[in-house]
């Protein structure tokens, strides 16, 4: 067969064989998986699947938006239920079966048992897990359970939210006119999400004067909480951290109104939202809680991007939680860091960590007012050191919440990974 046939039968198969294929190579390379674990149906679903909703719908906006310039972001969303074995099986399939770069993940529990996983992958993980422990990427500090150098979140660890709240408890104590020690109690159920800053918030709780009390150990789950508020009620606690969520605070909220538990509820960052305000009722006023972002019916400019994310989907447009809107934030950091990585050697689980760490006190593009500016470094995961302190008021059904407090806290290296 004369040479120049052969070449020109050999091409003509190519381009058939192109033809048949879904993608042709170039185009099947043009895309990377990010997976997303969400709780839609489990214990924490009441705040879960607003988060889960905002970083759902922000992946599916950045592809609108030409995705990672030009890299389409492919996605799959799983309702893991808040269960660890689920978590760690849907992200072992994801990894051998998609070649995941990065993921969106959820709870405290999950992200904790797959951080040595993720290390090894170099899978960086962006969770809504705040736990301090996953502040150290090193290893550096004693106090750190493992070293965790893929794991990132957008805000304040749940450690150093309590601290800012403790600090705001101690100023407000004082600024009453009191004397003597406050005393302050952690309360929460036995579980790594509500434990998280347990130890480390009562440390600094009794460094700047409190009587720091016996923890109470109240569920997840809602239920009569009056045994609970009565034991609140003996230690003689003046402000108390709340470290769980949802339906569990409502129950709680109500059940110590009914024994007349008089104490100052201070709640961790998923435990203050409108919902949760108005299944209280009444009994939510003065509740103190914290937010990083904005709340949907907010006048910063930047929310209008928030509300076309929102919109784009097909939500109600109406209203959203704030977590809705820190679902956005997280997305649009992992984003930032994969375009990052795409001009500086390719979206790699590797790169996109050293996205991370290419901009000091950034926003996401044109989110200014919306996401707080953060840095992370390769010693230092603590994105963000600034609370905002929120309070509540009841005024016959309408529920006003108004900025009491911003704490900025030093980054102590005592306190990195705990």
């Amino acid at each position: 067969m004369p040479s120049n046939l052969k070449k020109a039968l050999i091409a003509g198969a190519a381009g058939v064989l192109g033809a048949l294929l879904p993608l042709s190579a170039s185009a099947a390379t043009d895309k990377v998986f990010v997976g997303h674990l969400a709780d839609y149906s489990g214990p924490t679903a009441f705040v879960g699947k607003y988060y889960a909703d905002g970083i759902k719908d922000t992946l599916a906006w950045i592809n609108t938006q030409g995705g990672i310039d030009g890299t389409m972001i492919e996605s799959e969303t799983i309702d893991y239920a808040y269960k660890v074995p689920q978590a760690i099986s849907n992200y072992k399939k994801w990894t051998a079966r998609k070649g995941m770069v990065a993921m969106q993940g959820w709870g405290t529990a999950d992200t904790e048992a797959l951080i040595s996983f993720v290390a090894k992958d170099q899978v960086p993980v962006f969770s809504a897990s705040y736990s301090g422990h996953l502040t150290d990427p090193t290893g550096k500090n004693p106090k750190t359970k493992k070293p965790a150098p893929y794991n990132f979140f957008y805000g304040a660890s749940y450690s150093d939210t309590c601290r800012a709240l403790v600090k705001w408890a101690k100023e407000d104590w004082e600024g009453k006119g009191n004397s003597g020690k406050p005393g302050f109690v952690h309360i929460g159920d036995n579980h790594p999400y509500p434990n998280a800053p347990k130890a480390a918030c009562a440390e600094y709780a009794e460094e700047i004067g409190f009587d720091v009390k016996p923890p109470v150990v109240v569920s997840m789950k809602p239920g009569d909480f009056k045994a609970q508020c009565l034991s609140i009620k003996t230690t003689g606690a003046n402000y108390g951290y709340v470290a769980n969520l949802g339906g569990s605070i409502v129950s709680l909220i109500k059940s110590c109104d009914t024994v007349g538990t008089d104490i100052q509820f201070m709640s961790n960052i998923w435990g203050g939202d409108k919902l949760t305000f108005e299944a209280v009722g009444e009994g939510i006023d003065n509740y103190v809680f914290p937010a990083i972002t904005p709340f949907w019916s907010d006048k910063t400019p930047a929310m209008k991007t928030v509300h076309k994310i929102a919109e784009a989907a097909g939500r109600d447009t109406s209203f959203q939680t704030h977590h809705y809107v820190r679902g956005v934030c997280s997305t649009l950091y992992m984003s930032e860091a994969m375009k990052w990585a795409k001009a500086n050697g390719g979206i790699t689980g590797e790169n996109i960590k050293k996205g991370m760490y290419a901009k000091k006190d950034w926003v996401p593009t044109g989110m200014d007012g919306v996401c707080l500016p953060a840095s992370w470094n390769a010693e230092d995961h603590r994105g963000i050191n600034t609370v905002n302190v929120y309070q509540t008021k009841w005024n016959g059904g309408d529920i006003k919440v108004d900025r009491i407090s911003q704490v900025t806290l030093p980054r102590r290296e005592d306190w990195l990974g705990y």
